[in-house]
């Protein structure tokens, strides 16, 4: 775990008990220690999605390249529509 993610986690949980504050002023500690570990966990969940959507795009780029590497000059590729 870096300190890059730390920090999106803690910025997580700290926007979500603004919210619930901002929400019922009257909160209680119980309320903002749930949307403050609810933050934390959804910043966190947010953060492993978008890498690994980011991780599969770089994969898909990857392959295509890979794969117009490897045509060879007699071959026409795909077609063209």
């Amino acid at each position: 775990m870096g300190i890059g993610k730390l920090i999106e986690e803690v910025g997580g949980a700290i926007v979500a008990e603004q919210a619930a504050v901002a929400v019922d002023p009257n909160a209680g500690l119980l309320v903002e220690g749930a949307a403050a570990i609810a933050g934390f966990m959804g910043a966190a969940k947010l953060s492993d999605t978008l890498q690994t959507h980011a991780d599969h795009k770089q994969d898909a780029l990857q392959d295509a390249a890979d794969d117009s590497a490897n045509l060879s000059p007699d071959d026409p590729g795909p077609e063209p529509k």
